[in-house]
């Protein structure tokens, strides 16, 4: 019996079952097809002035770097959060120029405060907060850390 007919054989509900699980997976990380973790051990920097930094000039801008969020608050203040969302572990959080500036997830619209609050999420078990990480600058550098 060759593969097609194995399948056909099978019912659509027993190949959705086979199928489901690894297409769920499979979103989580476009390259691996695995769930990420939320960063951790997070200590880089970025150098305001270089290419890579020029991304966070204005108010309202991010970048992505090392699964973390960083962005130039409303307010013009450095702000850091983890880009693996804490509601189903999606790494689509960015940071969004809405209602004074938030981190929101793509996947499923989880919004987040700036010190990583739930704030749409009325499902207990989806309620943890965001990771967010610690900012400094010096002399034009920016620090992310833990």
């Amino acid at each position: 019996m060759e593969r097609k007919e194995f399948l056909r054989s099978l019912g659509a509900g027993a190949a959705f079952a086979l199928t489901f699980p690894c297409l769920q997976g499979c979103s989580k990380d476009e390259t691996t097809g695995e769930i990420k973790p939320v960063p951790a051990n997070i200590d880089f920097t970025i150098d305001l002035n270089s290419t890579e930094g020029s991304k966070l000039v204005d108010n309202g801008d991010f970048i992505l770097k090392n699964d973390v969020v960083v962005a130039k608050n409303l307010e013009g203040e450095f702000i850091a959060a983890s880009q693996i969302c804490s509601h189903e572990a999606y790494d689509q959080v960015r940071f969004v120029a809405i209602d004074g500036g938030i981190f929101h997830c793509e996947v499923h619209g989880s919004r987040f405060s700036q010190t990583g609050d739930p704030l749409n999420q009325v499902d207990s078990a989806a309620a943890k907060p965001l990771k967010i990480f610690n900012v400094a600058v010096t002399d034009n550098i920016l620090r992310v850390f833990e």
